[in-house]
């Protein structure tokens, strides 16, 4: 049993060595910049085509609303998926995390960077906001409107449309009216 370990052992020493000396040819790769000649192609170029047809696996579909929110050169007037409540929800959190900084918890425009000196942006309950095609909206957040930069980078297609959706519910609730309210929930409204 011992003679098994000590030969267990040596196999795997021996084999730890030549596994690091394996490894010294990571010092000794060719550093090549941009554009510079590289002798590792028969062409002298480092830098190389992707094959043909080959597309991004990050890049949409020119005309996929979900990524453009446009429909044919247009804004889309609604959600390019079913909205849900868990959507909406999703939404409010990521409104929470990148939105309301600016345009305040319930949309006015007045978040904690405008009263530290920040320009105010308008209040998504104005009449010219609430008017815009939600793909519009997606449009500001994606690539930005006035002194908002784009968040494109920063946040997916999906959350976006998230928060479109749920800037679409603070417009809502500051506009219902009582008949739009759920029977149920009249009686509690009305008690206050």
């Amino acid at each position: 049993m011992k003679a098994l370990s000590a030969l267990l052992l040596g196999i795997g020493a021996t084999l730890a060595i030549l596994g690091l000396a394996a490894c010294d040819n990571m010092q000794h790769q060719e550093n090549v910049h941009a554009f510079a000649p590289s002798r590792h192609f028969a062409d002298d170029s480092s830098a190389r085509m992707p094959p043909a047809h080959a597309v991004s696996r990050a890049a949409p579909a020119p005309d996929d609303p979900v990524a453009s929110g446009m429909r044919d050169g247009r804004w889309l007037e609604g959600f390019p998926m079913t909205l849900t409540r868990d959507f909406v929800v999703r939404g409010g959190e990521r409104y929470g995390i990148f939105c309301a900084d600016c345009h305040g918890a319930d949309g006015g425009g007045r978040g904690i960077v405008v009263a530290r000196g920040f320009p105010q942006p308008v209040s998504f309950h104005a009449d010219r906001v609430r008017n815009e095609p939600s793909g519009a909206l997606f449009g500001a957040i994606s690539h930005g409107s006035g002194v908002m930069y784009g968040f494109a980078d920063r946040i997916g297609s999906s959350d976006r449309w998230a928060i479109v959706a749920y800037i679409r519910a603070l417009q809502k609730s500051r506009n219902a009216t009582l008949a739009e309210v759920p029977q149920g929930e009249r009686a509690r409204l009305t008690a206050r």
